[in-house]
């Protein structure tokens, strides 16, 4: 009866055929492919223990007096977010749990879909007919670094008031429009008091479902296409050479989400992070000392920390050097990765599809330009914490700010300058491939 039922349905939807054609479908077998696969089983984690979180936290603003197990708050007033934040850590069972393992799991997505960015910008897999996803995939970075910061947002503990109030001060600024767009964010001036209910919906509906679609989308393509391989006596441009879908590769995939599952609970049960519970609830008078965000936000609080204040008057509108900081230095840095392929494309009159990947020595320029860029990020992300670093070494924050801005200047060109070298000398030595 069951294989009758089946084979009616096929008859009408045709799934078999697309089964059988699928399992033989074949993939790459080098690790490097699997990048993505961490950052899709990552997704998979950020959303079950989303769920859970979901059910128990409550997004309000308003004050209430706590009196929950967390001794030292007792008494203290606090709005029902960051109380519900303390009871899913304290009161529920396996709440602390899922919301460290969440925490640890966004962290992971993020440096995930860098890491996969990388390998591609060096590998040169962004290249036709390919440009389509590599812009999603940019995208998928920007819509994963915004909503970590709203997720980072939404506890309304001390710290997370102080980045949001970063926050709000770099959208205050845009020329023109920036009074309008941080009503339209953050509910009014800062603090408003409906602005937990507004990071809600960004951060638990609307951007994991912008996030789901690219996915999907991203994942389809992939699909669709021939996929990259890395150049040897075998590959070709016009196969693929590797392992099919079932069994082995089925099985591999399956083996890398359970490890991958397995790390995240690990680290949610045994690493602390994100003990709001020593901040203390926000107060808009006071400030965490010191207050450090997410790496994958630490560029923008190096840059803010480093760069020296631009004040510029352009007629009747002012334009305070936070503008420079928080919203054109990622306007910039997205906007070159989203038109890189263009570029590159241009500068070298490649315009052809290309299925087997550039090893990075065999492009020196984009190789050399890619390892400064990640080099001045790196030093931007270090100035971050220069505050606590002075502290460690007894060194005065005013010497740590100087020394950053040197090395931000300094450190990039000579590590691009040597990257070339390197790439030129092994090219040389193997003589494969070709040179830019």
């Amino acid at each position: 009866m069951i294989r009758e039922a089946a084979d009616r349905v096929d008859e009408r939807v045709g799934a078999s055929a697309f089964v059988h054609k699928a399992k033989k479908k074949v993939f790459p077998d080098h690790w490097s492919f699997l990048l993505g696969e961490v950052a899709m089983y990552s997704l998979v984690v950020l959303i079950v223990t989303g769920l859970f979180l979901t059910l128990f936290f409550d997004a309000s603003g308003s004050t209430v007096v706590y009196q929950g197990s967390y001794e030292p708050l007792q008494g203290a007033e606090m709005s029902r977010a960051y109380r519900s934040v303390l009871d899913i850590s304290f009161e529920q069972r396996a709440g602390l749990l899922m919301r460290q393992t969440h925490h640890w799991a966004a962290l992971v997505f993020t440096a995930a879909i860098v890491i996969h960015a990388a390998r591609l910008f060096f590998t040169g897999a962004f290249r036709r007919p390919r440009r389509m996803n590599w812009e999603i995939g940019i995208t998928l970075l920007v819509l994963a670094l915004a909503n970590g910061f709203f997720g980072l947002s939404l506890t309304d503990d001390l710290l997370s008031g102080t980045g949001l109030r970063i926050g709000y001060s770099f959208v205050l600024s845009i020329p023109v429009i920036g009074p309008a767009a941080s009503t339209l964010l953050f509910g009014g001036e800062f603090p408003a008091p409906n602005v937990l209910p507004r990071l809600w919906w960004l951060h638990v509906v609307i951007l994991p479902l912008a996030i789901l679609g690219l996915f999907t989308a991203h994942m389809a393509l992939v699909w669709r296409q021939t996929h990259t391989q890395f150049r040897d006596r075998r590959a070709k441009e016009d196969n693929v050479v590797g392992e099919s879908l079932w069994p082995a590769y089925a099985a591999r995939s399956a083996a890398l989400f359970c490890m991958v599952g397995a790390v995240l609970a690990g680290l949610g049960g045994l690493v602390q992070i994100a003990p709001v519970w020593l901040y203390g609830p926000f107060e808009a008078t006071s400030a965490t000392v010191p207050a450090q965000p997410d790496w994958y936000l630490g560029w923008v609080e190096g840059a803010l920390r480093i760069l020296p204040p631009l004040d510029l008057r352009l007629g009747t509108f002012h334009v305070p050097s936070q503008f420079f900081v928080g919203i054109a230095l990622p306007l910039v840095a997205f906007g070159v990765l989203y038109a890189w392929p263009f570029l590159e494309a241009m500068a070298t009159g490649d315009h052809e599809p290309h299925h087997v990947l550039d090893r990075p020595r065999d492009r020196p320029v984009r190789t050399a330009l890619g390892a400064a860029a990640l080099a001045f990020l790196t030093v931007l992300v270090f100035a971050g914490s220069h505050d606590l670093q002075g502290l460690l070494l007894g060194i005065s924050v005013d010497t740590m700010t100087g020394a950053y801005r040197v090395l931000a200047v300094v450190v990039p060109p000579p590590v691009g300058l040597l990257t070339w070298h390197i790439c030129h000398d092994l090219t040389a030595r193997t003589d494969v491939g070709p040179a830019d």
